[in-house]
């Protein structure tokens, strides 16, 4: 996302402005070593080794902009530091119902409260034009009720990606996107692993995991609806289901579960899919391949206890 730029500054790294050229010999100071060459010799002048490329260029605004978020969740939410918000959030901030600073602070609050030794640690933070990525995870004690969940006394340690948008140097808005499975997991409000359903009298489940780029979730989720939607109406099918998660590099983890009357059924199906992605001119393979997800995919029954 860093744009290097190269210029003068790459050509005077190459041949500094003191080189000197004598009519007797010419003399080229290179960042290594000097060479010397008689006019009347047909090698070259000079050999440049390792030329001294300048480090990436980064826009004042974006830089200020990274530092910023930085000491938003830094100094503003680790040091519970409130008071330096209206110097980092717009007026003009919108999060849902809450607006500006002050409504920045108030989303904020009954998670602190809920959790008041929670800190939030920056994994990694990336910046281009107005727009800052930061890749986040924080770790707390649930010692207050939150929303309707009693406390549990637990550590609990939740990942998320925020995009924070800037307008005239202060944060605009702001997209967030957390691990809200493994949040509530870890209060123990859904079970850590959830079963496929049972399968019975012959029936079967067909699964699939898969591991998606945060670039690929959007085109991904848009395909499996469109699968979904379709093996619904096809003869043999009983019931599917969809569960996800993101892991703390922001790839979505996502397992599908379709459960069919009988191995024949889903056979049947599958041949149905194959002919709808031939209609489309859609090749699954080719997706996976440019979007860089990761599957894995099997048919499963029920085992005897």
């Amino acid at each position: 996302m860093k744009t290097i730029c190269i210029g003068a500054m790459l050509f005077t790294g190459i041949l500094p402005a003191h080189a000197i050229h004598p009519i007797t010999k010419t003399v080229i100071m290179t960042n290594e070593k000097t060479a010397v060459h008689h006019p009347h010799e047909t090698t070259p002048s000079a050999t440049v080794n390792n030329p001294v490329i300048p480090p990436p260029h980064e826009e004042p605004a974006t830089a200020s902009n990274k530092a910023a978020v930085r000491r938003l969740y830094e100094e503003a939410l680790n040091k519970r530091n409130m008071t330096i918000l209206p110097a980092l959030v717009s007026p003009e901030y919108s999060l849902g119902d809450h607006q500006g600073p002050a409504g920045f602070e108030a989303s904020l609050a009954p998670l602190i409260k809920a959790f008041p030794d929670m800190q939030w640690h920056i994994e990694s933070i990336v910046a281009e034009g107005d727009q800052v990525a930061v890749s986040w995870y924080w770790e707390g004690t649930h010692a207050a009720q939150y929303l309707h969940y009693p406390a549990t006394g637990k550590k609990v340690r939740n990942t998320g990606i925020g995009i924070h948008t800037f307008k005239d140097g202060k944060l605009f808005r702001s997209q967030l996107m957390t691990d809200r499975l493994g949040f509530l997991q870890s209060l123990d409000v859904l079970p850590a692993t959830i079963p496929a359903p049972a399968a019975k009298n012959g029936q079967v489940s067909f699964i699939d995991k898969f591991l998606v780029p945060p670039a690929a979730i959007q085109e991904f989720r848009e395909r499996t609806r469109i699968n979904r939607a379709f093996i619904k109406t096809l003869p043999g099918f009983i019931d599917d289901a969809a569960y996800e998660y993101n892991d703390e590099k922001g790839n979505l983890v996502c397992v599908t579960v379709a459960q069919w009357e009988s191995r024949e059924a889903l056979a049947k199906a599958k041949a149905a899919v194959q002919v709808l992605y031939q209609q489309q001119g859609f090749d699954p393979a080719a997706m996976f391949k440019r979007l860089n997800i990761m599957a894995d995919r099997g048919v499963y029954t029920e085992t005897a206890e």
